[in-house]
């Protein structure tokens, strides 16, 4: 397993000052549009790769349900199975999932403290530039829909999944941005409860941050939990390439399919 040295994420921040172009995506900032305008197009971050999630790491592509029938969830079950293993090498070896041999260390061992949006949080040391990429993103491009976050929730020492699930969070992948404020109106009955819930509308009617933060985190690897039938919208999950986060590591691999709902 790599862990990327702290060289390296000096690097990245010194490529960000010097302003390091690299070629950019095309999701849209969150801002509103008027009919007949063109979408502003986000700046550019420097050194930073532009990514999607891969999707065989995406739970909405191996949560099993009753009416996909036993072939599906069979196939379902097998991709779960791949993406356990997968951040088991990749970000650590979690009591209860996966196989130790395949990482002698801890998602514990590898984390560590990061200050984001001013905030304390400990994260796993590996997805720490593609937080530093969002964070520069949110910074240059949502400045039209302010927002200060003031508190942060990384990695956890507990799983809090179900039915042989495993969150990220257990990782130091995940991020869970105010989750006071940010709902997660299909996770538990109390959240079903929240008046923020009761809102008619989008997703992104029933959560304090703005949709640009959620675009600009879009951009670097991270999946949005809002977009998962959890509606989990405090969330976002670093689920690209970890050795290709920065353009110094060379172009992400295009992703690997998994079955959809």
């Amino acid at each position: 397993m790599k862990i990327r040295p702290l060289a390296t994420l000096f690097a990245a921040l010194a490529s960000l000052l010097l302003g390091v172009a690299i070629s950019t995506g095309t999701p849209a900032d969150g801002r509103a549009q008027t009919a007949g305008t063109t979408p502003a197009t986000p700046e550019p971050v420097a050194a930073c790769n532009e990514q999607p999630p891969q999707d065989f790491l995406v739970r909405g592509n191996f949560v099993t349900k009753a009416r996909f029938g036993d072939d599906e969830n069979r196939a379902r079950r097998a991709v779960h199975a791949r993406a356990i293993r997968y951040r088991t090498e990749m970000y650590g070896f979690f009591e209860g999932f996966g196989d130790r041999a395949w990482n002698t260390h801890t998602p514990s061992e590898n984390a560590v403290g990061a200050r984001v949006f001013g905030l304390r949080v400990r994260l796993n040391s590996r997805i720490i530039p593609a937080v530093r990429c969002a964070e520069e993103a949110v910074i240059q491009n949502c400045s039209a829909t302010p927002y200060t976050p003031s508190r942060l929730s990384g990695l956890r020492t507990r799983n809090t999944y179900h039915n042989g699930e495993v969150s990220n969070h257990v990782f130091g992948i995940a991020l869970d941005i105010d989750p006071n404020l940010n709902t997660c109106c299909h996770c538990v009955a109390e959240w079903a409860e929240h008046p923020l819930c009761a809102r008619e509308g989008t997703v992104f009617d029933r959560m304090a941050m703005p949709e640009c933060w959620v675009r600009q985190f879009q951009r670097f690897g991270f999946y949005w939990l809002g977009d998962d039938a959890l509606e989990d919208t405090m969330h976002f999950e670093f689920l690209g390439d970890p050795e290709h986060i920065l353009v110094s590591d060379g172009p992400p691999a295009a992703p690997a399919t998994a079955p959809t709902e």
